[in-house]
């Protein structure tokens, strides 16, 4: 069965569809909780909140866009980087000291709304136009991969041999190669 008919059978009340989906992206959720700390709070904190965005990822999936796949790791992902937010509060300042939270080769600087927006929408732009040219695990695996996942964590994450996953970037690096030269 489908991702898609899973959750149109867990939106109807299919506690059984829902479980499934729930497991089949747990991997997901704990890998992605794992690339982040949370000062004050432990991994499972961020797995909680990966496991909130992922019932959010089954109750907001609209079909026609990317595949759920993509949508649940956004949703997961922004989850836990809401959590951490949270946490960088006024509200949390005892908790935080003065150790900074920063996803590893990040750096938290200011970044304006309009900034922000801009950045999104371009992300989105990009995504769509290489989801056309991809196969759907070369999507999967180069996306995680700019998000800075290694490959054991996208192997971990998508349930397939690290050697599969190594192959699906390599191929999707040539083709992207190819789609950049043709623009030049």
């Amino acid at each position: 069965m489908t991702d898609e008919e899973l959750i149109l059978k867990s939106r109807r009340g299919d506690k059984h569809a829902q479980e499934e989906i729930l497991n089949k992206y747990s991997n997901l959720v704990h890998a992605i909780a794992a690339r982040f700390f949370l000062h004050g709070g432990e991994n499972e904190d961020l797995v909680q909140e990966g496991m909130v965005g992922l019932y959010s990822a089954i109750n907001g999936f609209e079909e026609g866009g990317a595949n759920f796949s993509s949508y649940a790791y956004a949703c997961i992902r922004n989850a836990v980087l809401d959590a951490i937010k949270k946490s960088l509060g006024a509200k949390n300042a005892a908790l935080n000291d003065f150790v900074p939270i920063v996803e590893i080769g990040e750096e938290i600087s200011p970044v304006s709304p309009e900034d922000e927006v801009i950045r999104r929408e371009n992300r989105r732009e990009f995504l769509q136009k290489i989801s056309k040219i991809l196969s759907s695990t070369e999507f999967k695996a180069i996306v995680m991969h700019l998000d800075g996942m290694s490959v054991a964590e996208i192997s971990a994450a998508l349930g397939k041999p690290q050697k599969s996953v190594s192959n699906a970037l390599a191929r999707a690096k040539t083709k992207l190669e190819k789609l950049y030269r043709k623009e030049d």
